[in-house]
């Protein structure tokens, strides 16, 4: 039978499988023990048999018979059959029923008379001979009686044993089946952890499995949650920005120089929208890749921190910011190179946004004990003390802050930071004198 085959007629339910698989192997069990005891009953029988003709025999073997005797009434409750001869081959002795041959083969031995087998015992002395037999079929039919007695205890034994091992394979699997009935009572949105207590060593794991999925499900639908409350909340405003901007350019028709005034304001608007919901979706994918397993793997953040800059290069060039790395070092880690591109250019573009026209960011990258350090320099305003830890927060901008946003750059880079146990430090730049960024990222295979 093939593996498939044996898949289809095995049940799938557990439960059914451990009651016919086990109840299987106890009657296969009671049917080897019942055979053993019945053929061990059959082989005692036959050699209790054996021994009861050799007593017979031995205890005639100095008897002293009146010649030519028989006495059919006493030999009517025998069930053996007797013949005895002098040393000269005269008969002394012959039952009544006796049909043996006027023979004698001496020790154990068997033989066929008119249809019927004989078991037959001989012994000889100095004296006489002495011939004991008996009817084998009903000697054989004694025996399997006997030995049916002795497999009696195993008959009655089995069904018992059956009946309480079924008791135990349903309790012992209660457990599973509670834990089946509360989740299929649940509602979809419930993802409450499911009770661990009671319950054994091998469900134990799965639930715990299971209740850390629930809570991965849990944060995933509040991170879905706080995207369309987000999303609603910041592009609101902008939108109503591009609306009273398209009717103030419909009340000025003639109006060439406020037309392109307006035209230009409605582009910015839809440039600043268009970052927006850039930057929300950014935020989203990180936030639904911190819940999940993601594709990480083996980089070096060396390559990383090339392919920002090169794509950052137009943007400093426009406003004449001097951008360059002043120590890019190899860096090996595990991550996501998406991800990660996404945190370096939101630096660099806030660096880049706040350094003053014709300022300068640097971007610095060195091994820090089995991890990395990633840093970006720049000398802009910086942040002060009191709001390092608040521009963090998604939507935060200060209140005298010199260039436009949203406030999600920052917040987008602490959540892939997160992502990839790495930790965000803001500081002051020691070497011009504006923001320093820092992001410490542990040695490869531990993020």
């Amino acid at each position: 039978m093939t593996a498939v085959g044996w898949q289809r007629l095995v049940p799938r339910s557990l439960h059914a499988r451990l009651m016919v698989l086990l109840l299987a192997c106890v009657a296969l069990a009671a049917a080897a023990l019942a055979t053993g005891a019945y053929r061990t009953a059959l082989r005692e029988a036959d050699t209790l048999n054996d021994l009861h003709l050799r007593q017979v025999a031995n205890s005639l073997r100095h008897a002293v018979p009146l010649v030519g005797r028989t006495d059919e009434e006493a030999d009517a409750d025998l069930d053996l059959q007797v013949q005895i001869w002098s040393a000269d081959g005269v008969q002394l002795y012959r039952s009544a029923r006796a049909r043996l041959p006027q023979r004698a083969v001496l020790g154990f031995s068997d033989m066929t008379v008119e249809g019927t087998r004989y078991r037959v015992y001989s012994i000889q002395t100095p004296l006489q001979t002495v011939q004991i037999a008996q009817d084998l079929d009903a000697r054989q039919e004694r025996a399997r009686a006997q030995a049916l007695r002795a497999t009696l205890p195993v008959v009655l034994v089995a069904p018992l044993l059956m009946l309480a091992m079924g008791a135990v394979i349903s309790r012992t699997l209660a457990p599973v089946e509670r834990m089946r009935r509360q989740v299929a009572g649940r509602a979809a949105d419930d993802l409450r952890p499911l009770p661990e207590d009671r319950l054994p060593d091998e469900v134990l794991p799965l639930v715990r499995e299971l209740n850390l999925l629930f809570g991965r499900v849990r944060g995933a639908f509040d991170a879905q949650r706080h995207f369309v409350a987000d999303a609603a909340h910041e592009l609101r405003s902008p939108l109503t920005a591009l609306k009273l901007q398209v009717q103030g350019l419909r009340r000025q028709p003639q109006d060439t120089g406020a037309q392109a005034a307006a035209v230009d304001r409605l582009t910015q608007g839809i440039d600043r929208a268009i970052a927006l919901v850039g930057q929300l979706l950014q935020l989203a994918r990180q936030d639904a890749g911190s819940l999940a397993s993601g594709a990480a793997g083996a980089l070096d953040l060396r390559d990383v921190v090339q392919a920002v800059t090169a794509d950052a290069l137009p943007l400093a060039a426009a406003r004449g910011i001097d951008l360059g790395a002043v120590a890019v070092d190899s860096a090996p880690i595990t991550g996501h190179a998406d991800s990660l591109q996404t945190l370096l250019r939101n630096l660099v573009d806030n660096a880049i946004k706040f350094a003053p026209q014709g300022g300068q960011v640097d971007i610095e990258l060195r091994r820090s004990g089995d991890g990395a350090l990633l840093a970006v320099d720049d000398n802009g305003p910086g942040i002060p003390d009191a709001y390092r830890a608040r521009v963090l927060d998604r939507f935060f901008r200060m209140p005298d802050a010199a260039a436009p946003g949203s406030g999600l750059g920052l917040a987008i880079v602490q959540a892939i930071a997160a992502r990839h146990g790495a930790t965000l430090a803001l500081s002051s730049s020691p070497t011009l004198g504006g923001l320093r960024v820092e992001v410490r990222f542990p040695g490869p295979g531990r993020s």
